[in-house]
């Protein structure tokens, strides 16, 4: 997985739907501190947590790892 790609692709669908890292951290069921480090790209994500981010703004995976384009 590319970091970079996933912080900077998590980051921007937060922002498209205008959307806080606080209002992500309650569907996610995580902390606003764990949005956070994703979005840097401090740490990674878990395959389930990963699912359901690609679900919660129905893109694919491949995407949100920097395999595809949209």
């Amino acid at each position: 997985m590319k970091k970079i790609e996933f912080a900077e692709r998590l980051k921007s669908l937060r922002q498209e739907i205008c959307a806080t890292q606080e209002q992500l951290a309650k569907v996610f069921n995580t902390t606003q501190r764990r949005i956070s480090y994703l979005e840097q790209g401090k740490v990674e994500p878990d395959l389930n947590l990963l699912w359901k981010i690609a679900d919660y703004f129905d893109v694919s995976v491949d995407y949100l790892i920097g395999r595809k384009e949209m």
